[in-house]
């Protein structure tokens, strides 16, 4: 099982991720335009914080892999609305 403290770094991890990213998302869609490093460091924090999801779900017990699953796709759901708002505006990751 999954220490409570390590489950609670987790969670503010993913909802520190998924703020910053949705900034990013939110700032390229105004401005039709990107600021490359942030908008690339959103995409890999995602990525980081997806791995680190999968990691910990192997010492979780049955409801914290519930919890982590449902963290996994918000995390999911947000890299692909960046990739495909990316490949609109001819970016290519």
């Amino acid at each position: 099982m999954a220490t409570r403290d390590s489950m609670t770094n987790l969670t503010q991890q993913v909802e520190d991720t998924i703020r910053y990213a949705e900034e990013q998302y939110k700032q390229s869609s105004l401005q039709e335009q990107y600021n490359d490093d942030n908008y690339f460091q959103a995409l890999q924090q995602l990525e980081q914080t997806y791995q680190d999801i999968a990691t910990m779900a192997h010492s979780a017990n049955g409801p914290q892999r519930e919890q982590l699953h449902r963290m996994r796709l918000q995390i999911q759901q947000l890299q692909n609305s960046l990739i495909l708002q990316g490949s609109r505006g001819g970016e290519q990751f």
